[in-house]
């Protein structure tokens, strides 16, 4: 990605949301803090110690920011930007991914390797234990090239396990998906899905992480890449799971940021059908067919749908005969919520009625 793709966003002020975002105990809210106090990273960087520590920002925030690592961080970061297929997604921007700038503890920047626009288009997370049995590997791959195939955009955690059987099953059918990371883009982990992660990014799916790009994979990582997960996705679909599983705490961020949970059950004997069961007690829909999802979104959307001139009649695809709009422009204008206006848009597709480029939705002309 050219640099003057950042249109609204001057070289200046990218470097320093750059230098802002490798900053010590500097999370979301804090960056976000920064923003709204200073207006821009820019002002930020350049105030005085005493205005960080009126914000109640920790010590080691305001004294690295001139830093030497905290400088070359961000340069190689503009120089990584200008190579071919490597992007910055920022959460204050037009390109940044709707459905995920909807939580409340939504990444300030986004490193992606591969094609951003697919972020945009509806995904479901299929996520799972990275010592899954055979047949529970097996049943991941089904389920992923059955909803890749119907249109969904598999979103997982690029892990060993239930996760790389969903990327590579959606890839086989010509499908496309999303690998979110838990450690830079740069620091790859785990080191042996690195192929797997290279086939993505040249088939058009997309890898991604809000890391910096020479963060390495410490523990406390994991658990925030999920909610990237559960965020881009309409639904999370938990395939294998112990009780003590990373996976059942991305279920649980997916019901608390009001998407869909999905578990398939197991036999009673199995330890890895235990977060299953526990989550179909609590809550989740138990899934057997893809058809169980499919039908758990459309209850989800409750369309009103007529059989006569269905093209001209669906609400949303009166407002695409009128003009291209993106997700976001969609919900907005039709005063639905985006969850909704993604899942109506799904089915839209999958029915041959739109399509999504570069970003936006157009209605198909029969």
């Amino acid at each position: 990605m050219s640099l003057s793709t950042f249109a609204s966003v001057s070289p200046a002020e990218l470097e320093a949301r750059l230098r802002l975002h490798r900053l010590p105990e500097l999370g979301p809210a804090r960056f976000k803090k920064l923003l709204e106090a200073f207006g821009s990273a820019s002002k930020a960087i350049d105030a005085p110690a005493s205005a960080w520590r009126s914000l109640g920002l920790p010590f080691a925030c305001a004294e690295a920011r001139r830093a030497p690592e905290v400088r070359d961080g961000a340069s190689h970061a503009l120089a990584w930007l200008e190579r071919p297929g490597q992007h910055l997604l920022m959460w204050d921007q037009p390109d940044y991914p709707a459905l995920l700038a909807e939580i409340s503890d939504a990444p300030p920047l986004l490193f992606v390797a591969g094609d951003p626009g697919i972020l945009e288009k509806p995904q479901l997370a299929m996520v799972g234990s990275r010592r899954a049995s055979r047949p529970g590997m097996d049943t991941a791959a089904a389920f992923s090239r059955s909803l890749a195939g119907a249109g969904f955009v598999i979103t997982s955690g690029l892990a060993l396990g239930i996760d790389a059987a969903a990327h590579q099953a959606a890839l086989d059918v010509g499908g496309r998906t999303v690998g979110v990371l838990g450690t830079g883009l740069e620091k790859f982990y785990p080191q042996r899905n690195q192929r797997l992660a290279d086939a993505m990014i040249a088939s058009g799916s997309a890898v991604l992480s809000e890391f910096p790009l020479d963060a390495g994979p410490t523990a406390s990582n994991f658990p925030r890449r999920n909610r990237i997960i559960s965020g881009l996705s309409l639904g999370v679909l938990v395939v294998e799971a112990s009780v003590a599983s990373g996976s059942l705490i991305t279920a649980r961020l997916a019901a608390e940021q009001g998407r869909e949970v999905y578990a398939i059950p197991g036999s009673i004997h199995h330890p890895g059908a235990r977060g299953c069961h526990q989550l179909i007690r609590d809550g989740a829909v138990l899934v057997e067919t893809i058809e169980h999802i499919l039908e758990a979104l459309r209850g989800w959307q409750r369309l009103p749908m007529s059989t006569e001139e269905p093209s001209v009649t669906h609400p949303l695809l009166m407002l695409l005969h009128a003009a291209p709009h993106t997700s976001e422009a969609l919900a907005n204008t039709s005063g639905w919520a985006l969850p909704k206006v993604l899942a109506a848009l799904t089915e839209l597709e999958m029915e041959g009625r739109a399509v999504c480029e570069s970003g936006r939705w157009f209605a198909r002309v029969s």
